[in-house]
């Protein structure tokens, strides 16, 4: 089974606040945000912008392939978000896999969702529910209770908003190093920055600690033994200590294992 675990980082989408609110270009992209955060913060008391106004900056990913375990953020970092949605989806069409994510249902594939429509992206293995291959009738990604795309913070709250846990949390309950350098609040400030590659790092511990999230919950529902999962856990720190990066030698060193 290949799996697929992803998180994304977004900035607020200062073109569509331009043509929603009517704004001149005259405007920087940090004034046209406050604009948006503003009328946000009338309407909701909070200035976390509706999903069609997040702009894509990073995707990152953990892809588990019977002989291959690679950590990483798709592109470049100065990749366009129309390349970096299309590699999301054609890493889809291309592998099949079980998606894995951290509130990937409340958040990371609505954004995509609406990226891909903007862009024109076509994804149809994803989109499929049993109108090209029977099986998706049973099994999709769309669906909220089937196994093709597993949100674990849904999962594991039982499916009750009153019950979902912070991915930070969680890592850090099970031993895990949690978020480290950085937190979704302070992304948009980094990305004006041009701390593109700070940006990215973060969204690949993010996934990384899901994907840890994920290997105890297999071993917690039977699909791992101790054995399998003490392999899993040895592979991604072999992964990280084989890496050469700064960021991973650090993960590394505040796993506890």
């Amino acid at each position: 089974m290949n799996l697929f675990v992803f998180d994304i980082e977004t900035i607020p989408d200062v073109e569509a606040g331009r043509k929603i609110y009517g704004l001149t270009d005259e405007l920087s992209d940090k004034d046209v945000a406050e604009v948006m955060f503003h009328y946000r913060r009338q309407k909701e008391g909070h200035d976390f912008l509706p999903l069609h106004l997040h702009k894509i900056i990073t995707i990152s990913a953990v892809l588990r392939t019977a002989n291959k375990l690679k950590i990483w953020s798709l592109g470049q970092a100065d990749s366009l978000e129309e390349e970096l949605v299309q590699r999301f989806f054609d890493g889809i069409e291309k592998f099949t896999p079980t998606l894995i994510s951290w509130n990937g249902s409340g958040f990371d594939l609505p954004v995509l969702h609406y990226r891909s429509l903007k862009y024109g992206i076509n994804a149809a293995r994803y989109w499929d529910v049993g109108e090209d291959d029977r099986e998706y009738k049973w099994n999709n990604y769309l669906s909220r209770f089937h196994w093709r795309h597993i949100d674990l913070m849904d999962v594991l709250s039982a499916f009750q908003a009153r019950a979902t846990a912070p991915l930070h949390q969680i890592a850090t309950l099970l031993g895990f190093p949690g978020k480290m350098g950085m937190e979704g609040s302070q992304v948009w400030q980094a990305y004006l920055d041009q701390r593109i590659e700070e940006i990215r790092q973060y969204c690949e511990t993010d996934v990384l600690n899901t994907y840890l999230i994920f290997l105890r919950f297999q071993l917690v529902r039977g699909h791992l033994n101790a054995q399998t999962y003490a392999q899993e856990m040895a592979l991604v720190k072999e992964t990280l200590d084989h890496s050469g990066l700064a960021h991973w030698q650090a993960f590394s060193a505040a796993m506890a294992l």
